[in-house]
């Protein structure tokens, strides 16, 4: 899926139109496609968990949060440009643990219940987006909200202004979810810790002991 401003927070700027709103989605799909033949090419990270963690820590820095506090098409072109180019590193690294852990003969079943539960969020977030940018975020966000003075040097104050503080606060929640990950030590040595599916480990056979006649 291409991350992309929401229309609201393109529409902030009186230059916006569908014009500029196809252009930073081209740009995104053309980040996803280098990429994915980045991936192919450099096969990622040796240590597979750093491109899961570091990646993801990029992904949000460099994607949402431009993308959230951005006001023009330069921010994000560039927002969601990277932000796509971070997903096949992220994906292709992930993809690779399960597989390499997971015997083949249960793969279908594991990884069918691993994305069920990874998409289950999605319309969940969906449910949720909607009422919070309406309800919450945008009325805070206008020149006299709640929210203003605070967030406003960084985001702005006015119509798409909620949507963009919630585009950025999400990338700064998925930053930290990266970082905390790679300092607890049952995630960062997660490869080491769960053998291969293929690994044997030769158990030590001892001698038969001779009887005595």
């Amino acid at each position: 899926m291409i991350r992309r401003p929401p229309r609201s927070t393109l529409d902030r700027s009186s230059a916006a139109s569908d014009v500029y709103k196809r252009q930073v989605q081209s740009v995104a799909a053309f980040g996803g496609v280098l990429g994915g033949l980045l991936m192919s090419a450099w096969g990622g990270p040796k240590r597979r968990v750093r491109g899961v963690l570091w990646g993801m820590t990029a992904e949000s820095l460099l994607g949402p949060i431009v993308l959230g506090v951005a006001r023009g098409l330069p921010g994000w072109i560039f927002g969601s440009f990277m932000s796509q180019a971070f997903i096949p590193i992220i994906n292709g690294s992930n993809q690779a643990i399960w597989q390499s852990k997971v015997p083949p003969a249960v793969q279908g079943r594991v990884f069918a219940t691993r994305r069920m539960i990874a998409q289950f969020s999605f319309p969940i977030a969906v449910l949720f987006a909607g009422p919070l940018a309406d309800r919450v975020f945008e009325p805070a966000m206008q020149g006299d909200g709640a929210a203003a003075a605070l967030f406003g040097p960084l985001v702005g104050t006015g119509p798409g202004a909620g949507m963009g503080l919630m585009v950025a606060l999400s990338g700064v929640f998925g930053a930290a979810v990266g970082i905390i990950g790679y300092l607890v030590p049952a995630v960062r040595h997660v490869e080491q810790i769960l053998p291969d599916f293929d690994a044997t480990v030769a158990a030590p056979q001892s001698e038969p002991a001779e009887v005595a006649m």
